[in-house]
């Protein structure tokens, strides 16, 4: 693959050559100071290889661009071929004039490519569906054919040239090459047409831009066709009104190419007016700061999901996309648009992806700089829309587990109390019955105690962190030291802090009870460098993290993330393990 440097340095060489070709072959033909005639078809030259070196510079994955450039090419050394051959004499070299016949004849496909594949391909360099694949073999074949006929002709070339054509076939081939010849004109001719109805057919479906752009097209197509018939009369009858004919050949598709690009923003490219200054505005699409700063709002209200579709949307304007969709790693997609064609342009966002379909013109380098910096803050939504999921799988996971410990629990002993009160109502029950319903009445008491504790402890709410702590390592069946600094001993929190800490270090002290089978534990609470840290650390059996899910700590995990912290754990089989939380605080 090309550098960019090279790309830029293929395209201006294409274009000089063009230019330069147009050029000399004008001064050769008519010698300098030249006609007003020459100047003008030297100016009209410029129009073509002008605009495919800007395509190609902006978007060198266009191949619309090097198209037109290769267009101008033919017509440039075409022009200094019919140079070479006016102005060399019958003793010119035979080198020479082979060269000369041989770039004479590049005027053919310059017709060829300008009739058929500059509308045809217009403006994305691809086809227009699958059905015009024949159509542009048929194409390109008769361009083929038809400037093999012109070059092998016997005939001065062009009528103009007082040299005969070096190469020309005589005798009995020369009915084949002029067959062919006329055979490949037709064909190409018939093409051209069956291009106009293709785009006359495309503007009743399009809409908006894209029928706009299609009209200016198909009017300088029939502009050009009709160009070269009066040209060809004007030929044959030798009349000087020949540019008549010959100025909407050379000029009216550039003309109308330049007004797509520069009208409809067809390369983001604008031409405006300053006082009497005249300019041209490139990158009309906004940066990134741009982008957020008017998303901003809307994000901030926005609910993670609603996120994800509003960034879409940002992606698909920003680039003029046909679609944009952002995918989670789950699969899940929001999409922005009419899905419709393939992905052309896909990166990485954070944990899923963002992917471009087609676009006028193609994608260049600035626009995969731009979905790339777009990338950060959709991967930021991405991560946002997952945690948020996860948060709501969690609650809803854990107002579940409360169901079912009251519907299994303490739903029962209350049925079990009221039934025994009705039982003690209607048969006078004595003082030893009337005590076992009062203990029966205090153990309930004690079990929801204990099921609040486990939603939010008391002690956590009016002790604090420190002191919760504390209380819960007390409880322990096993050795425990608990460690914490003076100052957070008598130092509170946001009610969310402390509670994502202490069931952090409360599901970590579970789960060393439980699998890890731990003898001793070790709990450190520390605050440094605006940070609330938590660790605990047991003697456990350990185990390899990444083959064990955490489960218990996933949600933790999340709701310390949903805080800007984090959570992570060390261990390995027979070296215990080590949990370790934090959040951010204000010191």
């Amino acid at each position: 693959m090309l550098s960019p440097t090279s790309i830029r340095l293929l395209a201006a060489s294409m274009a000089v050559t063009a230019i330069l070709g147009a050029g000399a072959g004008a001064v050769l033909e008519t010698g300098f100071p030249m006609p007003a005639g020459q100047w003008a078809f030297v100016l009209l030259t410029l129009l073509l290889p002008a605009l495919g070196w800007l395509i190609a510079r902006r978007r060198p994955r266009n191949p619309y661009g090097w198209l037109l450039l290769a267009t101008a090419d033919c017509l440039g050394l075409g022009a200094l071929g019919v140079g070479l051959l006016v102005s060399a004499g019958a003793d010119a070299p035979r080198g020479l004039l082979v060269l000369a016949a041989l770039l004479a004849s590049l005027f053919v496909p310059f017709y060829g490519l300008s009739w058929v594949f500059v509308p045809l391909l217009f403006p994305d360099g691809r086809l227009p569906s699958r059905r015009w694949r024949a159509g542009a073999v048929i194409g390109g074949a008769a361009i083929a054919v038809h400037w093999l006929g012109i070059l092998l002709a016997p005939d001065q070339v062009y009528a103009i040239s007082p040299v005969g054509n070096p190469l020309g076939v005589t005798g009995p081939g020369e009915l084949v090459v002029a067959g062919l010849g006329g055979l490949g004109q037709l064909t190409v001719l018939g093409t051209a047409l069956a291009v106009l109805v293709s785009l006359l057919a495309r503007i009743r479906r399009s809409s908006g831009a894209e029928r706009r752009r299609l009209r200016w097209m198909a009017a300088g197509l029939a502009v050009t066709l009709g160009g070269f018939v009066l040209a060809t009369f004007f030929i044959v009858t030798e009349s000087a009104a020949i540019w008549v004919g010959l100025t909407p050949v050379l000029g009216a598709l550039p003309a109308v190419i330049g007004v797509t690009v520069f009208r409809h923003n067809l390369l983001d490219i604008r031409v405006g007016l300053r006082g009497s200054r005249f300019f041209l505005v490139f990158d009309l699409r906004p940066t990134v700061d741009e982008l957020l700063s008017e998303l901003a709002p809307e994000l901030e209200e926005a609910e993670p999901g609603e996120q994800l579709g509003r960034l879409a949307e940002a992606v698909r304007a920003a680039l003029d996309a046909r679609w944009a969709a952002v995918t989670l790693a789950d699969g899940t997609r929001v999409v922005a648009g009419a899905e419709e064609g393939e992905p052309e342009l896909t990166v990485p966002a954070g944990q899923g992806l963002i992917a471009c379909g087609p676009r006028e013109g193609g994608f260049n380098g600035e626009d995969r700089r731009l979905l790339r910096a777009l990338a950060v803050p959709v991967g930021l939504a991405i991560q946002s829309a997952g945690l948020a999921a996860r948060l709501v799988n969690a609650q809803e996971a854990e107002r579940r587990r409360i169901e079912r410990n009251i519907h299994d629990g303490v739903q029962q002993e209350i049925v079990a109390l009221i039934a025994g009160l009705e039982l003690a109502r209607a048969t006078g029950a004595d003082s030893e019955t009337l005590a076992l319903l009062r203990d029966q009445a205090r153990q309930t008491l004690a079990d929801l105690r204990e099921l609040a504790a486990g939603i939010h402890p008391s002690v956590l709410s009016q002790g604090g962190l420190a002191e919760a702590l504390e209380e819960r390592c007390s409880r322990l069946p096993v050795a425990s030291a608990l460690s914490v600094e003076p100052e957070l001993r008598v130092r509170r929190f946001s009610d969310e802090i402390e509670g994502a800490v202490y069931f952090t270090a409360s599901e970590a002290l579970a789960n060393a009870l439980k699998h890890a089978r731990a003898t001793a534990v070790d709990v450190r609470l520390t605050l440094s460098g605006g940070r609330l840290q938590v660790a605990v650390v047991d003697d456990g059996t350990g185990f390899d993290p990444k083959a064990v899910a955490r489960r218990g700590l996933v949600a933790l995990a999340d709701r310390l993330a949903a805080l800007g912290g984090g959570l992570d754990v060390v261990s390995a089989a027979g070296e215990g393990t080590r949990v370790r939380a934090w959040v951010p605080v204000h010191e």
